[in-house]
């Protein structure tokens, strides 16, 4: 053990408390570009510890190369149970090993690496993902496209971004292998202060139907334009419009393939309560955060009726949170697709049935 990851070992325990054997530890940045982000997961964590009985150690995710060693070492000495968080793909690599040894499962809310999940389970690590897989958006929005969409002339727009061409092109893949094509596909310009051209091209090729990849204000001038020319357009973008509402508001209809907005569900009710009663707002991190920590709960108890290792039990089991009932499938990844189609509204986005406006 180097005298880097001694030093980083040393501090894990003195921030470890007493530690016992009903003990969650969240792993997220406390400082620095994610701190915010840090602090989301903490919060949601420490809500719901409280009230399902866990106590909490936090530490520091630095996010540099090598960190994760010490991280897992500071874990396994202080006997946690379960560890929640892990923003950055470096620290999982890392520490994952050593908490393979001791059997402490690994709860990322955020990263979606496949890379990293292959090896995982190639090599037994207890890796456990809630944020959703790279492919959960690709196929939303290819399940939706080929139940409402068929017959109907659509086009595919992305915006030039690795994110935005490589989600149309699986989108693509998938409805071509199923038999349906795009009437029209193109790269739209980004940023710009109007899409007329754009809008006045898809109505020459006779498109009502367009999912376009691409930034929330980039679909609202579309929107916009596509108004101001009374050319009737069905327009679906994806999780990228979950952002602010402005310079450009959204159009009423517009649909988007998105993750649901968890305060608002009937599960969370008694959570949000709980959480704006200590000021703090529900938002990004903050109720998987929680969710995570209530099935962590459960999946100990589990574990101790059944006498197995946490991470077995972690399979196929559903644990009842605030975010929904959340299954683990054999490949260590939520079971059910979380992405949902929803309308805008004008003041937040609903979830529905269909796409068709």
């Amino acid at each position: 053990m180097n005298s880097l990851r001694l030093l980083s070992f040393a501090f894990s325990l003195s921030i470890a408390g007493a530690a016992n054997a009903a003990t969650i530890a969240v792993v997220a940045p406390q400082n620095g570009a994610y701190e915010m982000l840090g602090l989301q997961i903490r919060q949601g964590v420490k809500a719901a510890a409280a009230k399902v009985g866990l106590d909490v150690m936090e530490i520091h995710e630095s996010c540099e190369d090598g960190s994760g060693g010490a991280i897992a070492d500071g874990l396994v000495a202080s006997k946690v149970s379960v560890v929640v968080g892990f923003l950055c793909t470096e620290t999982l690599a890392d520490a994952l090993p050593t908490l393979k040894n001791a059997a402490i499962p690994a709860i990322t809310l955020s990263s979606r690496s496949p890379i990293l999940m292959e090896d995982a389970l190639k090599r037994g690590w207890p890796l456990f993902r809630m944020a959703p897989s790279e492919n959960d958006e690709t196929s939303a929005v290819a399940e939706i496209m080929l139940r409402d969409w068929k017959g109907l002339p659509f086009a595919l727009l992305d915006d030039g971004t690795i994110y935005s061409r490589e989600l149309v092109d699986r989108v693509r893949a998938r409805l071509e292998e199923a038999g349906l094509k795009p009437t029209f596909t193109d790269t739209l310009r980004p940023s710009q202060e109007q899409q007329i051209a754009l809008v006045r091209r898809l109505s020459r090729t006779g498109v009502t139907h367009v999912f376009a990849a691409t930034e929330r204000n980039d679909l609202s001038i579309i929107a916009r334009d596509a108004a101001a020319e009374k050319i009737p357009l069905v327009l679906m973008g994806s999780d990228a419009l979950r952002a602010a509402n402005a310079p450009v508001p959204l159009q009423p209809g517009t649909l988007a393939v998105a993750l649901p907005d968890y305060a608002a569900l009937p599960s969370a009710a008694e959570a949000v309560q709980q959480l704006r009663a200590a000021n703090i707002e529900p938002e990004g991190y903050v109720l998987p955060a929680y969710a995570a920590a209530q099935l962590s709960a459960q999946a100990l108890e589990k574990a101790s009726e059944q006498s197995k290792p946490t991470p077995v039990v972690m399979v196929g089991t559903t644990f009842n949170t605030v975010i929904g009932p959340v299954i683990f499938n054999e490949r260590h990844e939520l079971q059910d697709n979380p992405y949902r189609l929803q309308r805008w509204t004008g003041t937040d986005f609903v979830v529905v049935d269909k796409a068709l406006n």
